[in-house]
């Protein structure tokens, strides 16, 4: 907004003074708060966002996405402020962090000064302590000998009788120090060092640890300075980036309302195929949401006609088939209830065979609910339900079609292709089309080839499931098809008990023949099982 920007040249005279007026007061507003030049400026964004809540409310076909956009862009400047007071505590936290190693340091340096003077101290107190033990030693000693005569010896004179003994003793004992001596001396050499070369190393290592503190203090010095730096720059990327997004945010808000304004013309002039092609040639198609189809419903009614409406949705549609693409299912579903509400069905029979619609189970209910309201066309109906529900894959419903059409055969020849029937589809197959027909193709298919574990265990889903109808009609047909004793025979998943219920279920339901049957089919093969309730069943139909 802050460049100059032309303005688009399908802008109306209205929209073109409120334009002009925004940038007006942006410009009034930076110069009279004083943020006019680029730059951080917290009244820079409040112009802005002011500038942003008016173009809101202007633009009243697209408030809920623009104010969305706002909401995030507030968001995204709310996080790189909190960024920023992060950083500033980050900044604090790490330089805490970096000055423990050095007092650590130091701590321990001062921890071995004060050992040192503590061994110090306890040495003189040892020598103290010695020296007195010797002053008090002397005086008892002293206190002791007073008063006794004393001998004196003369050192030189030799001991009578011991002089040669005490000679060899005092000369090993002299061999002994001097081999001591010689050890002592080996030790010093290796173990000790001169007090000057100890000192030496003091000084040294003083050096060294003041290298260190320099070095240390520099590296604070130029750590705070790329801080600083780097936090600059990071506040002023996010104005620019935010400056930048805002002023996108804006063009493209106007772009997408001068583009609604131009296909609004278009449609409203009766240039369809334009209309269409914008539409279709829109950012992220746009103008082909459902927001925008329910905008247009709203343009298109006239004297509750749909005409227009229709030619639009019929240009849309060849538009998307040149482009390469189809049109998506909003489109798809709209265009369909717009023909269909003018009872051109012709037209949806050429986009269904042409295949230019985007197809759904949805798309073949409506076909196949208009076919119910109309009975003349049901059969047309059904084959185009038929095509969209095999292209979404309702293979249930495609049966349904098929037998609607009269085409049992068809349907169980499709249901053996497709093979993924469960007995729920079976069930919905028999409800929706209860045909004679269909359950004797049933019958044979089933005769032939059980389609679940075993025919018993069909015939008690049926009968337990509220499909007791269907059941007994499959029972009918294969007795009269002489396969019931065969199929009972060939049942090695159903147990005797399993086909005693299916005749106590027969007789309850007035079948007497087929439970007659399945009871003597099973006495045959010499099973045991408890036939009473079918004899109190038959006790009571004869009292009746």
């Amino acid at each position: 907004m802050e460049g100059q920007q032309r303005n688009p040249p399908f802008l109306l005279e209205k929209d073109r003074r409120f334009l002009e007026s925004i940038r007006g007061n942006i410009l009034t507003e930076t110069e009279k708060v004083g943020c006019a030049e680029p730059g951080p400026s917290e009244e820079r964004y409040i112009i802005y966002s002011n500038a942003f809540d008016k173009i809101i409310e202007y633009v009243s076909a697209y408030k809920n996405i623009l104010t969305s956009i706002k909401q995030e862009y507030e968001a995204f400047i709310t996080s790189i402020k909190n960024g920023q007071r992060n950083v500033f505590f980050l900044r604090g936290r790490l330089k805490a962090l970096e000055s423990e190693s050095t007092a650590l340091l130091y701590y321990r340096k001062r921890a071995m000064e004060l050992e040192d003077k503590i061994k110090a101290i306890e040495k003189n107190s040892a020598k103290i302590e010695n020296e007195i033990l010797k002053i008090q030693n002397i005086g008892k000693v002293s206190s002791e000998t007073f008063g006794t005569q004393e001998k004196t010896v003369h050192p030189a004179k030799p001991i009578p009788g011991k002089s040669k003994v005490l000679l060899d003793s005092l000369s090993k004992h002299l061999a002994q120090l001097d081999r001591r001596l010689l050890e002592l001396k080996k030790d010093g050499d290796g173990k000790y060092v001169p007090r000057q070369k100890k000192t030496k190393l003091e000084q040294e290592l003083l050096h060294l640890l003041a290298i260190r503190d320099t070095a240390e203090a520099k590296r604070d010095k130029l750590k705070l300075r790329f801080t600083r730096f780097l936090t600059g720059f990071l506040f002023k990327a996010s104005h620019f980036v935010y400056v930048y997004l805002f002023s996108v945010c804006i063009a493209y808000t106007l772009y997408f309302f001068f583009l609604f304004t131009s296909f609004s013309e278009l449609f409203s002039s009766g240039q369809y195929d334009a209309a269409a092609t914008c539409a279709i040639n829109s950012p992220g198609e746009i103008l082909c949401n459902e927001e925008a189809l329910k905008n247009l419903k709203s343009l298109s009614c006239l004297e509750g006609r749909n005409l227009p409406l229709l030619k639009y949705f019929d240009s849309l549609i060849n538009a998307s088939t040149a482009a390469g693409r189809l049109p998506n299912l909003p489109v798809t579903l709209e265009a369909i209830k717009c023909a269909l509400s003018e009872k051109q069905l012709n037209l949806v029979n050429h986009w269904v065979t042409q295949q230019r619609l985007t197809f759904s189970e949805a798309v073949g209910d409506l076909i196949y609910d208009y076919g119910k309201e109309e009975p003349n066309n049901m059969l047309e109906c059904l084959a185009l339900a038929q095509a969209a529900y095999g292209h979404s894959g309702a293979y249930k419903k495609v049966a349904l079609c098929l037998c609607k059409q009269g085409r049992i055969a068809g349907a169980v020849d499709y249901i053996q292709q497709v093979e993924r029937f469960s007995l729920d589809d079976y069930f919905f197959l028999l409800e929706n089309c209860p045909s004679t027909a269909l359950i004797r193709c049933l019958s044979q298919q089933w005769i032939r080839k059980t389609p679940f574990s075993s025919m018993g265990a069909t015939i008690l889903s049926f009968i337990s499931a509220e499909h007791k109808k269907h059941g007994f009609q499959l029972l009918e047909e294969m007795n009269n098809k002489n396969a019931l004793e065969k199929i009972i025979l060939s049942d090695t998943v159903s147990t005797l008990e399993d086909w005693n219920k299916i005749a106590v279920t027969c007789a309850e339901n007035k079948h007497e023949k087929l439970s007659q049957k399945i009871v003597s089919v099973l006495t045959s093969q010499g099973g045991v099982f408890d036939n009473s309730r079918l004899e109190d069943e038959k006790d009571t139909r004869i009292m009746e």
